[in-house]
């Protein structure tokens, strides 16, 4: 395959400025809501404080890259052209664990930096400047999206969670734009 320049964005976590306020959640929570803006759950966030208040340590972990995991026999997830199964070592070596699932549907959240906007909104929002947004040019490998590994993505997460629970948030999503298009 071709290498290819590529802008990657990425956000830098300066743990030891953390005080645990949580505005990174509630905005991020606000964003991603549906119509935009019109609700807070900290659940929808892709970003999540960790504490640890007995040793007064508060650490910001976003739903970055799902770890990869090389075992067979089990179902096969697509997500972003990549393959992951449902063996439980990428649960245990990723350390966004289950934080990150839609709180309606189950299924996995991953951090857009608040695509469309200039910068992510957690990084604009945190008074201590915990959160750092960069942007830098690396060189990958051209990956080429084939539209059958959607269609085995989505068969897979339908036989996971369901497809009436995916139409369901499919149609709570639709009713909700529908509303804010009003």
């Amino acid at each position: 395959m071709a290498k290819v320049k590529k802008i990657v964005k990425t956000i830098k976590i300066d743990a030891d400025k953390c005080n645990g306020c949580r505005g990174c959640e509630i905005i991020c929570s606000a964003f991603h809501a549906v119509p935009k803006y019109s609700s807070v759950n900290p659940a929808r966030s892709r970003i999540r404080v960790i504490t640890h208040r007995l040793k007064d340590i508060w650490l910001p972990v976003f739903a970055g890259e799902y770890a990869r995991s090389e075992c067979a026999g089990r179902d096969i997830y697509t997500i972003g052209g990549k393959q992951y199964d449902e063996c439980g070592f990428c649960r245990a070596s990723c350390p966004s664990r289950d934080l990150f699932k839609e709180p309606d549907s189950g299924l996995p959240l991953k951090c857009d930096m608040c695509e469309g906007e200039a910068k992510p909104h957690c990084v604009e929002w945190c008074l201590n400047s915990v959160l750092v947004y960069e942007e830098r040019e690396e060189e990958v490998e051209e990956e080429e999206e084939k539209p059958e590994e959607l269609q085995i993505g989505l068969e897979a997460l339908a036989d996971r969670h369901g497809l009436q629970k995916m139409k369901d948030a499919v149609a709570r999503m639709s009713r909700n734009g529908q509303e804010e298009g009003s």
